[in-house]
Order: C-alpha cells, then structure tokens, then sequence
C-alpha cells in the first residue's frame, strides 16, 4: 500500500488517472474508500488524489499532542508538494470540505476551484450550532466520554447522538453506507477520536472571502436545516460560490447518489475550463 512521509507521519494515500489534478478528502471518521463512486469515475480525465487523513484509516495515529485545523490543511499542502499536484480542483465532504476552506484561505492562489459537499464553516454559526457545542454537549463532556468509553461503546454513542441531533436518516439512507462509516469509527483508537474532536470543536469562522477561485458548495436534499445556514454563509462571502442540492441524498451524497453527485461536479468544472 502506498504511503508517503509528510510533517513526520506515513499518510496512505492513491492516486490513478491523468490529467488536471482533483484531489478528494473526506470527512471526520472516515477513510479514503468513501470516494470510491467517484474514483473511475472521475480518472477517466483527471489525476485524481485520496488520502486518508491523519488519525484516520491506513494512515492511522501521530505522536502530535493535538490537532487543528491547521494541521489538516498543513497536511494537505505538504502532500501536494511531495506529490506535485499543481493547481489543484478540491473536493472536500463534511470535515473534508472545512479542511479545503481552511487550505483556501491560507493558499489562495494555489487550488484553480474547490467543492465543498456538506462543509460546516464554523462550529457554532447559529443559535442552534451554539446550543448543541455550547451548552447540551460541550467540549468537556465529550472529551470525558471518550476518554471513558471504550471505541465500540463511543461509536455507538456516537450514533445515536447523530440521531438525536441531526435526525434518523441524516447520514445516510443506505445501510451498507451506514455500516461502512460505522467500521471506520471502530477501527479508530480513542486517543485520535479525542484530538479529532477537539480539533472540530476549535473550528471557528474563518475570513471566507479570501477564497477568490470558483467554488461549488453541494447538500444532501435531507440535510438538516441548519446545514444550509452554513451553506448561506459561504454564498455571501465567497464571491464565486454557487449551490446545488442532490436529491433523495443525505450527509454522505456521493454515496447516496454517486451518479447525480458526479454530474454536478462534472457540469461545474466543464464550467471552470
């Protein structure tokens, strides 16, 4: 299996196709594989790029005390320059696509478009964002939890707080979806389930208009509402940020609906040149 040395960590990583670079990332407690609707797909004219992020999947743990934000996109840009991937098109989902604003902001001219799928740009942007991390399940409390659960019994938790918070079928209608992020969240150690968290929850609103590229922000059509205030938020302050809804989709659109997922982004960097 692939693995490259980046900011003193082995990150597994794959790339396949040629062409202009696309790079996928996904989401907190995932891996790599959730891109696998896309990846023939898009290699067809691209070179296309996944990796598992740092604490996740193949690539696993780091002796780094805490991670931020700034660790993901520092990871990412060192990945790109160890691999030369020059101007880049990123395509980020959930915490993915955080880390893609994050990258865009502090490397303006470098990626040539960005796609953010169900990308939070803050964790406390509205009333109820501010509740939920604020008040019912602060930071203290949920480092207590995983610091006293084992991984199975957090990743249950887990689950069922997803549930409660953001409804039934807000990750994903498909089952075999549900059941691979949940085989993620298991293999994971608990010491990076503690600094992914915390990393998520010192994730604050960052100055979104110096993302001066094409930007195309995607949402499941059964998001919660909250999630299309944040969505909101990206269109009034990125000056070339459009929208699209995937129908019949949840969190997890492209694995949802991998063929209408694709097509937006198809169609939108047709549009890109």
């Amino acid at each position: 299996m692939p693995h490259i040395r980046i900011n003193n960590l082995d990150h597994y990583y794959e790339q396949t196709g040629q062409g202009p670079a696309l790079v996928l990332i996904h989401g907190a407690f995932a891996d790599a594989r959730i891109w696998d609707p896309q990846w023939e797909y898009f290699s067809t004219k691209y070179r296309v790029l996944r990796y598992d992020l740092r604490g996740h999947g193949r690539t696993g743990a780091s002796n780094l005390a805490h991670y931020t934000m700034a660790t993901y996109a520092d990871d990412l840009c060192a990945l790109l320059d160890a691999l030369d991937f020059r101007s880049p098109i990123l395509c980020g989902l959930s915490w993915g696509g955080s880390i893609v604003q994050a990258f865009a902001i502090r490397n303006p001219q470098r990626p040539k478009a960005i796609i953010l799928a169900s990308a939070a740009v803050s964790i406390d942007l509205t009333l109820l964002d501010k509740l939920l991390c604020y008040v019912l399940f602060p930071r203290w409390m949920m480092s207590l939890t995983i610091r006293t659960m084992s991984v199975e019994k957090f990743t249950r938790f887990s689950f069922r707080l997803a549930r409660l918070t953001r409804g039934k079928h807000w990750l994903s209608r498909d089952e075999n979806a549900q059941a691979y992020l949940e085989q993620c969240m298991l293999r994971m150690e608990s010491s990076e389930y503690l600094k992914i968290w915390n990393a998520m929850y010192r994730f604050h609103s960052v100055p979104l208009n110096k993302i001066t590229c094409s930007t195309l922000i995607l949402n499941g059509e059964f998001e919660p509402k909250n999630t299309f205030r944040h969505t909101k938020e990206i269109l009034r302050r990125v000056p070339q940020a459009i929208s699209r809804v995937v129908p019949c989709a949840s969190h997890a659109m492209n694995l949802d609906q991998p063929e209408t997922f694709n097509k937006f982004v198809d169609a939108f960097l047709d549009g890109t040149g």
